[in-house]
């Protein structure tokens, strides 16, 4: 079962980063994910043109970037922070479809409407850049396009793996799963190798797994109680004993 959407009311009070003003001029050359980015293999000239169209918000704790059924005019590259995905299902339960993490990329893949809601996990960076310009740019720059097909293939890959994921495998083996790929994803920073601070709370995690919270920290604590991991804090997990935890999620 999935969590129900509590916070679905309040919602319509936060104004979409789209339709908010703050912004400032962006270069790639200070871009943390320029070498992840969808714009990685543009040249130096490449990049200039693609500075000239675009600018970086700061996006706060719980801001809505774009709502599910919003006009898909806009796209973002995630630079910092995480962005979390859902979809507000027609009982009011809500199903979160995924993260988005520094080089991420965000509005493409949609239609003539966002096909999502995309909210800030923690305090988020995003480039922004109109679709259209940016569809120009595509025209104009063929490596930049190439790079796109990649992406949204890794996309499609993502989600045929979480409807495996979501279909056909025992709580255990889903948190597994999803603790080894977010830490991969994230990469470990100024971390310890084996530690993963998660940006999300457990109701995000439950929501993505299509858990109930209960089982999500229960599954949490049973792993911890076997010796797979520590929880020094709520949201610090440190592996334990990885070989394991990676059979689990085999």
């Amino acid at each position: 079962m999935l969590t129900p959407y509590q916070d679905s009311r309040i919602q319509s009070s936060i104004r979409p980063l789209a339709r908010a003003k703050s912004r400032s001029a962006v270069s790639c050359d200070t871009c943390q994910v320029r070498e992840s980015a969808v714009c990685a293999t543009l040249s130096d000239e490449e990049r200039a043109v693609l500075d000239a169209a675009k600018s970086r918000h700061n996006v706060r704790r719980g801001q809505v970037i774009c709502y599910e059924g919003d006009e898909a005019n806009t796209v973002y590259t995630v630079e910092t922070g995480t962005v979390r995905l859902s979809k507000l299902l027609a009982d009011g339960r809500r199903q979160v479809t995924g993260f988005l993490t520094a080089g991420d990329f965000l509005g493409l893949m949609d239609d003539a409407v966002h096909a999502c809601t995309a909210e800030a996990v923690d305090e988020v960076t995003v480039c922004r850049i109109e679709r259209r310009a940016f569809e120009r740019l595509c025209q104009r720059l063929p490596r930049l396009e190439h790079r796109l097909r990649a992406h949204a293939s890794q996309v499609l890959a993502a989600a045929h793996e979480h409807m495996l994921l979501l279909g056909q495998r025992s709580p255990r083996e889903k948190l597994a799963c999803f603790l080894l790929r977010l830490h991969e994803r994230l990469g470990n920073g100024a971390a310890p190798k084996d530690a993963l601070s998660l940006p999300m709370k457990r109701t995000d995690i439950a929501d993505f797994l299509g858990l109930t919270i209960e089982t999500v920290s229960r599954t949490f604590t049973v792993m911890r109680q076997e010796g797979l991991i520590e929880l020094p804090e709520p949201q610090l997990v440190i592996f334990k004993d990885r070989e394991a935890i990676e059979d689990i999620a085999a």
